[in-house]
């Protein structure tokens, strides 16, 4: 069974280095993870002048990028984070979802300041465990675990034991 844990915080806060240290432990010690990044804003470009770029652009409803070692899809519409789920499922064990505030799967607060700290009444369901280096930003709720950024083995054994992973 695959587990999925969510990362929410604002822009600037640390989710992706976050996410990406998280996925190069837990692929170290032998987990296949998925990385799911929610775009809610359509922010995010293929490199401007690639050829994927280009195919993107032309309003096609699907593009798959295939190299040795990777398939990069794009589609429309954009399809629920449900059905990608479903999919990532077939390729790890666990995965790792940037943004989707609002869906039920657990969730980490991630913030850096008192101002981003508010992200922890955003997310729905509410946090599990908060990462920020500076825990006094936000009310301790004596329930929630607050770990440092930089403190990822504390981080990747929290989700391990809270979801039952074995690495």
């Amino acid at each position: 069974m695959t587990t999925v844990i969510g990362f929410g915080g604002y822009s600037g806060s640390g989710k992706t280095t976050l996410i990406t240290r998280l996925a190069e432990y837990f692929e170290r010690n032998g987990l296949r993870v998925a990385v799911i990044k929610h775009d809610a804003h359509g922010h995010y470009k293929e490199v401007a002048g690639t050829d994927s770029a280009a195919f993107i652009s032309s309003g096609a409803s699907a593009v798959f990028v295939v190299s040795p070692d990777r398939v990069a899809s794009f589609t429309k519409p954009a399809i629920s984070l449900k059905n990608v789920l479903e999919h990532a499922e077939q390729h790890a064990e666990l995965i790792l979802v940037e943004g989707f505030k609002q869906e039920g799967h657990p969730k980490l607060a991630i913030f850096r300041d008192a101002e981003q700290a508010s992200i922890v009444q955003k997310l729905s369901p509410g946090p599990i465990a908060w990462v920020t280096p500076c825990p006094g930003d936000a009310k301790t709720v004596p329930e929630v675990p607050v770990f440092h950024p930089d403190d990822i083995t504390a981080i990747a054994r929290f989700i391990e034991s809270r979801m039952q992973l074995k690495t």
